[in-house]
């Protein structure tokens, strides 16, 4: 599964702590995903995407 987070994040102008305290997680998870080396449970990516105003869909792209 690859995402956009990196993408978005800078979008919105977040570092990767702000969006970390954002959903509730420690800032190496959003490191980890942004390395597409974590797969997030649905509440995280349901998390991160209401972050970005975005579905599930919108920011992680599953092939």
């Amino acid at each position: 599964m690859n995402n956009r987070v990196r993408e978005l994040r800078a979008r919105f102008n977040l570092t990767q702590d702000e969006l970390a305290k954002k959903v509730n997680v420690r800032r190496e998870t959003i490191v980890f995903l942004e390395k597409n080396k974590y797969n997030p449970s649905l509440k995280l990516a349901y998390d991160i995407a209401r972050v970005f105003g975005l579905t599930i869909e919108e920011v992680f792209i599953f092939e």
